[in-house]
């Protein structure tokens, strides 16, 4: 099935069959990132600008990688170099970028919607990258993508999800897209972190750790976003950590051949322990690896590369 978005927004909007063309894509450019020479025609002459309003390891420089990695041309917008810092707005930010004829922004904010107000007004292409607690599209997908590696299929698979489930874009994307696809999904956190109406998404909450990971194939670990609390969600850290860290002894409870998420960046000893992140069962770097190939993936079906015998 052909994928006809304009823009990737969200996860909402996809169908099963739009997401599976996503991972099927980002299959064919996976093993593009392991050859000697990691750069493919498929994007030649296009323009990208990766607008970031908040701080981004990960995702900034996956986008750009993905894009080299696809010959398309890419900036890096400097906020604090930016008018943005002399009191420029958004729009007008994006309508003087626009100006220049890029093909696609790519646009991280800290409000809500951002990237769907962009759609509203832009010629370009959006691609949403997370905006404040709402969606974090290329996440999801990317978790997807690694866990299809490694489980193959989503039907019943049992994805922990534990955490600031209140203020996580991750965890929304997530939900969306494994409910799409048919997995069970149980979320875990404090109750002041964990709102009863999460249920209308169709999962389980379970304030117990210890309980919900019995039976898991999948935990992913969720950090504590301090930047977009503002007030005291729990006490103290050390009684969160008591209560929600992964540790060698709880992750005993899941499958025997369950895998260890997290989207980044970690707090080794909060969410959990450095042997955790470090095991034989995490796949955190294998994430990370999956995100160029995903992301590839999506500027590739959204910016109409040529014909995919471009890529081998």
């Amino acid at each position: 099935m052909a994928f006809t978005h304009k823009h990737l927004l969200g996860i909402q909007n996809l169908t099963v069959s739009e997401i599976t063309t996503v991972l099927d894509t980002a299959e064919s450019f996976y093993e593009i990132s392991t050859r000697e020479v990691k750069k493919v025609p498929t994007l030649i002459g296009k323009t990208i600008i990766n607008l970031f309003f908040e701080p981004s390891t990960r995702t900034r420089s996956s986008f750009e990688l993905a894009a080299k990695r696809l010959s398309a041309d890419i900036v890096n917008f400097n906020l604090n170099a930016s008018s943005a810092a002399k009191g420029e707005t958004f729009k007008d930010t994006i309508l003087n970028l626009e100006a220049m004829n890029p093909d696609a922004i790519i646009i991280r904010h800290s409000c809500s919607g951002a990237s769907h107000y962009a759609s509203t007004f832009s010629q370009s292409n959006i691609i949403n990258a997370g905006d404040g607690s709402h969606e974090h599209p290329t996440q999801a997908l990317l978790d997807a993508f690694t866990m299809r590696q490694e489980k193959k299929d989503f039907q019943n698979l049992k994805v922990v999800i534990v955490g600031d489930i209140l203020h996580s874009r991750v965890a929304r994307s997530n939900i969306f897209l494994l409910r799409k696809m048919g997995a069970r999904i149980t979320l875990v956190g404090p109750p002041s972190l964990l709102p009863e109406e999460f249920k209308k998404f169709g999962v389980e909450i379970d304030f117990n750790l210890d309980h919900a990971v019995k039976g898991a194939d999948v935990i992913m670990m969720l950090r504590i976003q301090m930047e977009r609390q503002t007030k005291n969600f729990f006490p103290s850290v050390r009684e969160y950590r008591n209560l929600y860290s992964l540790s060698a002894q709880r992750f005993g409870r899941a499958k025997k051949n369950a895998i260890i998420m997290h989207p980044g960046p970690i707090n080794r000893g909060v969410e959990l322990t450095a042997d955790m992140a470090d095991c034989a069962k995490s796949v955190i770097l294998k994430q990370v690896e999956n995100g160029i190939a995903v992301r590839m993936a999506v500027l590739y079906l959204l910016l109409g590369g040529k014909d995919r015998e471009a890529i081998d």
